[in-house]
């Protein structure tokens, strides 16, 4: 066995689970399970960060070590899970690392769901969220046909590697001004919940819920990184709303 072969592998399955989402200890604990998995490898060792893998081995009394960056993150829980259980089943069942890489390159290249299946949910969201801030029905379908316009901007900006912070931004910015207009339409709307209820889309749950749970389990870096990153992200989202309203309130208010 190839200690770079067996680098290059497992690295590539720790940067499929933090392009997931995953938190940081998972990503450790199943890359040092899965380099266990040979019994050819005497030791081994990880450090993660949200943006960056550092991965050593030992065979036959030679460590080799690989970094990897990593440069996009996003939610695909069902790959995290896939990995997940490959993982343990490599620790049960001997794999080849054909056969490892061969399973982990199907899981990379298996597509999440449909560009419209995306749009459809992520817009049923936005007018669920309506509902739930006691907006009527009426202001629900607005919500829905606001984040169908915001999902399919975030999504085409997202292709062309934009800046997580732009796309947040212009997102919101177009959610608020949507909004706005609809409201100028249909006046007996309420502005706020249309607003609050689309931008629900691109508030980074995830990134709270792993920056506490990163924090808890010891891992202070990436808790702290995962913070700031979230925090960034309410800004952007703050900042397009905020330059949108300001905007219409120059011109006579809502």
């Amino acid at each position: 066995m190839k200690s770079d072969q067996l680098l290059n592998v497992v690295g590539y399955a720790g940067k499929l689970l933090i392009e997931s989402g995953a938190e940081i200890y998972r990503v450790e604990e199943t890359m040092v399970r899965l380099c266990h998995s040979f019994h050819e490898v005497q030791d081994a060792e990880s450090f993660v960060t949200p943006t960056g893998i550092m991965l050593s081995i030992t065979v036959d009394g030679k460590t080799s070590t690989k970094i990897m960056r990593v440069h996009s993150r996003g939610v695909d829980l069902n790959c995290i899970d896939r990995i997940n259980a490959l993982s343990r089943r490599a620790s049960e069942t001997a794999f080849s690392l054909e056969e490892l890489n061969q399973q982990l390159q199907e899981i990379g290249r298996k597509e999440r769901y449909s560009f419209g299946m995306t749009l459809l949910f992520s817009a049923l969201s936005a007018g669920g969220f309506a509902i739930f801030f006691q907006g009527s029905m009426l202001e629900a379908g607005c919500a829905f046909f606001i984040g169908l316009i915001i999902k399919a901007i975030t999504c085409f900006m997202e292709q062309r590697d934009l800046n997580n912070f732009f796309i947040n931004a212009i997102g919101a910015a177009f959610a608020a001004m949507v909004a706005l207009g609809l409201h100028k339409l249909l006046t007996n709307t309420d502005v706020d919940i249309m607003i609050i209820s689309s931008i629900m889309l691109l508030v980074p749950g995830l990134a709270i819920t792993n920056a506490i749970r990163d924090t808890v389990a010891g891992d202070y870096l990436s808790g702290v990184a995962r913070a700031c990153e979230a925090f960034l992200v309410a800004i952007a989202i703050a900042v397009g709303i905020g330059f949108i309203l300001s905007i219409f309130m120059v011109q006579g208010g809502v």
